[in-house]
């Protein structure tokens, strides 16, 4: 059943290549619509993160004084702020990606998945914008980086894998049940908090830290700051780990998607 389910997510791979030049296009007109009638455009991109940082910076850093690794709290924050962002906003994108686009469900075939990852690449663009504060900030502060801070882009594409999967669900039951989008905003609420953003995990109780073992994105987000902060080897078991969980996830989570597609334009 395994080597069946492995050769059906190949074949749709496949098709789904031959719709590339259909996801970039969507991806393209979700960037171009976005800041389409906006003075500053898309220097909101960057502003809104570096707003955020700076008022997440002052009520941590001068109010609560939260430990940062011996580095300015600013980088301490924004190394785990940026992509957590990034996930949270292709969520939120995405989940409403099929009942957005209705008239082209209802109209063409094309691989419904595309709809949802258009979504996620032009957030991913949002990103990397965005990542123009952390070297700017990095320069400022005269932060050094050795060879192991090149681990960040395997903890991206693990990133990446997981979002995408857990977009693909989001995207389904939320166009079959509209309360999703509701329940989401609640969930990720507590799912900041429970995430070692504003934080180190040492200052998090001992006896509750099992909850980050369990949290995908802690140790992503550990895994960002112990090679760029900390400029060690990541931990390679819990990056096996978490490469192994996020790709059977997806997996899982594309053949969910594909089983439910035939229905999608009776709901949309």
């Amino acid at each position: 059943m395994i080597i069946n389910n492995l050769k059906k997510i190949f074949k749709n791979l496949k098709l789904f290549f031959s719709y590339r030049e259909l996801l970039w296009n969507l991806a393209y007109r979700e960037i171009n619509q976005r800041y389409k009638q906006s003075i500053l455009g898309y220097a909101w991109v960057v502003l809104n993160p570096l707003f955020q940082l700076l008022v997440l910076t002052f009520v941590f850093s001068t109010i609560f004084r939260i430990s940062s690794y011996n580095v300015p709290y600013i980088i301490f924050l924004i190394v785990g702020l940026l992509p957590w962002n990034f996930f949270v906003q292709s969520l939120s994108s995405s989940t409403n990606a099929l009942v957005s686009n209705s008239s082209l469900i209802t109209k063409i075939y094309f691989p419904r998945e595309i709809l949802v990852y258009s979504t996620i690449i032009a957030k991913m663009i949002d990103f990397f914008y965005s990542v123009l504060i952390l070297i700017i900030f990095f320069i400022f502060y005269k932060i050094n980086l050795n060879i192991n801070a090149f681990w960040v882009i395997a903890y991206f594409l693990i990133q990446l894998i997981f979002t995408a999967g857990l977009s693909l669900f989001l995207s389904s039951f939320n166009l079959f049940y509209r309360d999703i989008q509701y329940l989401l905003n609640l969930i990720i609420s507590m799912w900041f908090y429970l995430t070692p953003i504003i934080y180190p995990v040492e200052q998090f109780p001992e006896k509750y830290r099992f909850i980050f073992s369990i949290n995908p994105m802690s140790v992503i987000i550990n895994g960002y700051r112990q090679t760029v902060l900390g400029g060690g080897e990541p931990n390679y078991k819990s990056l096996i780990s978490i490469f192994i969980f996020s790709l059977v996830f997806f997996m899982i989570a594309f053949l969910y998607f594909k089983k439910q597609e035939g229905k999608f334009a009776d709901y949309v």
